[in-house]
């Protein structure tokens, strides 16, 4: 498959105090189209750095991002935003609804956004809320939603442009285990089935099992990879044992 998504030597450097210190430290990587990525790695690690860099929400203070062949890096705000907007789509721990909006809405802001009304999306929203299983909450306010069902107004969200990558920080980090399944059973169906590439970041190997491939992150860097290849059981435990043999 064709790479979609890569970084050459990423460095990302804050100031502290009279010196600074270095959140990432030569990051590279390569991410194949349709492709299932977790990153993990301990809190403070990098790992959270790492994907707001792949997905232009920061520059990096060295290095490249490309998204589909485009370096980001090299782009000025106004480009980088477009470019995130058409290729890239988000999914946080915390849901960041708007409260004022109903579900439909929330998940038509993308498109509200690049002013657009619901209505010229109609179709689009309402296969996204089938596609989460809220098509009869379309009307519905955030605060009358639980948290998992505010979890999938998230997604779909994320989904509405149809970009070309999802990229998801501890999406289950607010959620129970039942409804995390349910929310990672979401985010792999739309890598298996619609062939969107995703970038996972995760403290939690259920999580990280989802994925065709694991990154282990310490100290700014990638220390190690596991290969899990694509598959439908999700099972966490090998993926366990190979982190317990690598110390973490």
């Amino acid at each position: 498959m064709p790479v979609i998504l890569e970084a050459h030597d990423l460095v990302k450097r804050y100031p502290l105090g009279d010196g600074s210190v270095d959140a990432l430290r030569g990051v590279s990587l390569s991410v194949a189209k349709g492709e299932f990525i977790a990153i993990m790695g301990s809190s403070g690690s990098g790992k959270s750095t790492m994907l707001h860099l792949l997905g232009g929400l920061d520059r990096p203070s060295e290095g490249n991002v490309l998204i589909d062949g485009v370096n980001i890096s090299q782009l000025n705000d106004e480009e980088a935003t477009l470019t995130r907007r058409e290729k890239t789509g988000f999914v946080f721990q915390f849901f960041n609804l708007i409260s004022l909006l109903n579900v439909a809405e929330n998940v038509a802001l993308p498109f509200l956004i690049a002013g657009d009304s619901l209505s010229t999306h109609r179709e689009r929203v309402d296969a996204l809320l089938d596609l989460v299983g809220l098509s009869d909450k379309a009307k519905h306010r955030p605060d009358q939603l639980s948290a998992g069902e505010q979890q999938r107004v998230a997604l779909a969200r994320a989904l509405a442009n149809e970009p070309a990558i999802l990229l998801a920080d501890e999406p289950t980090g607010n959620l129970d285990f039942v409804t995390g399944t349910e929310i990672l059973d979401l985010i792999w169906d739309s890598c298996d089935r619609l062939g969107q590439t995703i970038v996972l970041v995760t403290h939690d190997a259920r999580a990280a099992a989802y994925a065709d491939r694991v990154l282990i992150v310490r100290d700014g860097t990638i220390r190690d990879e596991i290969e899990l290849g694509r598959r439908r059981d999700h099972e966490a435990r090998p993926l366990i044992t190979r982190l317990a043999a690598l110390g973490l």
